[in-house]
C-alpha cells in the first residue's frame, strides 16, 4: 500500500529554529506520528499566512507534505493560541519546562495520543491557572506514568509492604517510597514527610478536575517540587535547561535576565535542550 504524500493533523509547536532567510524548522508534537520535524517555508516574512499560527506552544491544524528528512508545512490554522504563554514571563517559563520534560522522555516518531492530550491540556492550564506549581507537579506525575517511569508511592520498595501513615523515605534511583527501616539503610534515599507523600499520591491517582482546587501549604509544596524534580533528574541522568530559568523568574530575579520577550527566552531554552548538564551524583 502506498504511503500518503500529505496528511492533515493537529500539532503543538515544541521547538523552532531559524533556517535560511525566511524559513523556520519546527519540531511538532502530533497525535498520530509523535514528534516530527517540519519546515515552514517563508514563515518569517510579514506577508506569510502561516506566521501567526505556528508560534511556540501553539496548537494548530496543519497540512503536511511528507518528506524524506523534513516534512513541509503547507497550511496552518491555529486551534489554541495560548497567548499568555508568550506574553507572561512566568507562564512562558513553565510552558518551556513542560515542553522540555516531554521532549526528554520521548523519542521522535513514536505515536502517543495520551501524551499529546496531556501536553495540550497542560498548556491550556498553564495559560490560565492560578497555581502553576501545582499544575506542574500534576503534569510531572502523569507524564511519568505515561512514559513508563511511574514512581511507586504505596508499597515499600524494600519490604514490599504497604507503607504506614508516617514519614517515609523516597529513593529516586530505585523509583519510589521506602519505609523508615529500609530507607534509613539505603544510601541516597531522602526523607519525605507524610503530608508530601499524601499529596503526591492524590495527584498521581486523580484527575485534574479533582485536584486543581487543592491548596498545598508552602512547606509541603516546596518539598514536592524538590522531590519530584530530583526524581526526574535522576531518571533522565541530566538537568533540564528550563529549570534554572523557571526558578529565576519565580523568584523575580529579573535583574539577571536579559531584556528579551518571553517568547524569545522560551525559544532559546527549547532550542538548546541538547546542552543540558549531566547529573553528578
Amino acid at each position: 500500500m502506498a504511503h500518503p504524500r500529505s496528511i492533515r493533523t493537529e500539532a503543538i509547536v515544541l521547538r523552532q529554529q531559524v533556517f535560511g532567510e525566511a524559513d523556520r524548522i519546527l519540531t511538532l508534537l502530533t497525535p498520530n506520528r509523535g514528534k516530527v520535524a517540519a519546515i515552514a517555508k517563508g514563515v518569517r516574512r510579514i506577508s506569510s499566512r502561516k506566521a501567526g499560527h505556528l508560534d511556540l506552544f501553539m496548537r494548530a491544524d496543519v497540512l503536511l507534505s511528507i518528506g524524506r528528512n523534513l516534512d513541509i508545512i503547507n497550511q496552518a490554522q491555529s486551534i489554541d493560541s495560548f497567548r499568555l504563554l508568550r506574553e507572561d514571563l512566568l507562564r512562558s517559563s513553565y510552558a518551556s519546562y513542560c515542553v522540555e520534560l516531554l521532549d526528554r522522555f520521548t523519542p521522535d516518531g513514536e505515536t502517543n495520543h495520551e501524551l499529546y492530550r496531556l501536553l495540550a491540556d497542560t498548556l491550556s492550564r498553564v495559560n490560565g491557572s492560578d497555581d502553576l506549581a501545582l499544575t506542574a507537579r500534576y503534569y510531572e506525575l502523569h507524564l511519568l506514568t505515561i512514559v513508563g517511569f511511574r514512581p511507586e508511592l504505596e508499597h515499600c520498595l524494600g519490604a514490599g509492604e504497604l507503607v504506614k501513615p508516617e514519614d517515609q523515605y523516597f529513593d529516586s534511583l530505585s523509583g519510589g517510597v521506602l519505609c523508615p527501616r529500609c530507607g534509613s539503610q539505603r544510601p541516597g534515599a531522602r526523607p519525605i514527610s507524610m503530608s508530601a507523600l499524601k499529596v503526591m499520591r492524590f495527584l498521581q491517582r486523580s484527575t485534574y478536575e479533582d485536584v486543581h482546587h487543592l491548596r498545598v501549604r508552602p512547606k509541603v509544596a516546596a518539598e514536592l517540587e524538590s522531590m519530584q524534580r530530583h526524581y526526574i533528574t535522576v531518571q533522565l541522568e541530566r538537568q533540564l535547561n528550563s529549570v534554572d530559568f523557571m526558578e529565576r523568574v519565580s523568584e523575580s530575579d529579573l535583574s539577571k535576565l536579559v531584556t528579551e520577550t518571553p517568547l524569545t527566552m522560551s525559544a532559546k531554552i527549547t532550542a538548546g535542550t541538547e546542552k543540558s548538564k549531566p547529573v553528578v551524583e
